[in-house]
């Protein structure tokens, strides 16, 4: 026997699926005969699908109008997406496939035995509501689900979208006529004509606007293979971003240890110019004190000429009725007492003044070595410092590169790593100590 099949659009009125309310239509005395495969609270299906997406987005966001506090809200409340949409399939009409009569029980088995597998015909599809009515004139099924897809680079990398779901089955738009959802009801359509075949149900297709089974298989295997080549381009991409990844990594390691260093450096440069600013300060000191040492010895030359006179220019010469006694005692002592306290006195401060002399030299000398060490460790450090500055453009370029949130993440990653890497170590360590204990 032939019949009609249908496929449309529902309204998606879930308080009508569950018979919360009856319309007019609605045979209440039947409305036991209704089947519930399936109903779950659409809400929880959000936060089974989107939470931890949510969450990692959020985590990516510096402004806080930016981010997203009830996913089904901001759907709810937004125009691009819907919460979830309702397809209803149904075999026959009123006329010939009435719900009590022999051939609205077949269609009825047929119905139910292709929304058993629905879901795994299109895992893209959270299935949350399923619901055959026996108490409306022909039977029928609703079906609400919410289209998802994963992976996204746009949001949340896993969000709503009806689009994009339909695209990873292989259904493109092409024109008003034939929608990604046109291409994909039909398609269903196919699969419960094909179930209704095996229960003697024979798909009657009314006008010529349809298009011949054999030409949607094609163009079904046509996607396919397009589909299957852009999974084959999609695992290489994957594999260049992995390699990316880890070159990120390197990079990563590389400029931190560039970067310690670089502190390091900046640190060593600093305490060196601030012990030559020292040093200088000391060898100016030492520098005075030497030029003094200079003017205290020109100072005793000056007085050594003075008593390199003759004897005779020193002494006064004795008076004609002088005794040689009287002039010993009156006149030769006095001067050569005179003499030799200020020669004691000279001697003495001649070796206070070497000794100061001697370490003001041995000083200045050890400051004039230093301060060339320190000026050749000066550039030294100013030449790593340009070497550092160089690999610290290359880690900007490289940002420009890849991006400012793919670098923040990178690096997020690799910080990760390394904290796991670090606690996995030291849990290795704590048992090995226990063992050992």
């Amino acid at each position: 026997m032939k019949r009609t099949i249908s496929g449309m659009i529902g309204k998606g009125s879930i308080a009508h699926n569950e018979r919360k309310f009856i319309a007019e239509n609605v045979d209440a005395a039947r409305t036991i005969r209704n089947v519930v495969l399936q109903s779950e609270n659409v809400k929880d299906v959000y936060h089974e699908l989107f939470d931890e997406a949510i969450e990692r987005y959020n985590a990516k966001q510096k402004r806080k109008d930016r981010k997203i506090e009830d996913y089904y809200e901001h759907i709810r409340t937004g125009k691009q997406e819907k919460v979830f949409h309702e397809a209803i399939f149904q075999i026959g009409n009123k006329d010939d496939t009435g719900c009590l009569s022999r051939e609205g029980q077949i269609a009825r088995l047929a119905l139910l035995d292709f929304a058993k597998y629905f879901q795994k015909r299109n895992p893209q599809f959270r299935v949350f509501g399923i619901y055959l009515h026996m108490d409306e004139a022909t039977p029928h099924l609703h079906i609400d689900f919410v289209p998802y897809v994963t992976g996204s680079k746009r949001g949340p990398d896993t969000r709503v979208s009806m689009k994009q779901a339909l695209a990873s089955r292989g259904f493109v738009g092409k024109g008003r006529e034939n929608t990604e959802y046109n291409q994909w009801m039909e398609s269903e359509k196919q699969e419960l004509a094909k179930i209704a075949e095996r229960y003697g149900m024979i798909w009657e297709q009314k006008g010529t606007h349809r298009e011949h089974l054999d030409v949607l298989n094609f163009k079904k295997e046509q996607r396919e293979q397009e589909v299957a080549a852009l999974e084959e381009q999609k695992a290489q991409l994957q594999k260049e971003t992995a390699a990316c990844h880890e070159l990120a990594g390197n990079l990563h390691e590389e400029l931190k240890q560039t970067g310690d260093e670089l502190q390091k450096k900046k640190a060593e440069r600093a305490q060196a110019e601030k012990e030559a600013e020292q040093a200088k300060a000391a060898a100016d000191k030492y520098e005075k004190s030497l030029n003094k040492a200079k003017t205290i010895a020109k100072e005793l030359q000056k007085y050594a000429g003075e008593f390199s006179k003759p004897v005779d220019e020193v002494l006064p010469e004795a008076g004609m009725l002088e005794s040689a006694k009287s002039y010993r005692d009156k006149k030769a002592y006095p001067v050569i007492s005179e003499l030799k306290e200020l020669l004691y006195g000279l001697y003495l401060k001649y070796i206070q003044i070497k000794e100061q002399l001697d370490q003001v030299v041995y000083k200045y000398d050890r400051l004039k070595n230093s301060n060339h060490t320190l000026a050749e460790q000066k550039q030294e450090l100013l030449n790593e410092n340009s070497v550092l500055w160089e690999e610290n453009k290359d880690y900007r370029r490289l940002k420009r590169a890849v991006g400012e949130e793919r670098s923040k993440y990178l690096i997020q990653n690799e910080k990760s790593r390394e904290m796991a890497e670090k606690n996995r170590r030291k849990e290795n360590k704590q048992s090995h100590d226990r063992d050992a204990r």
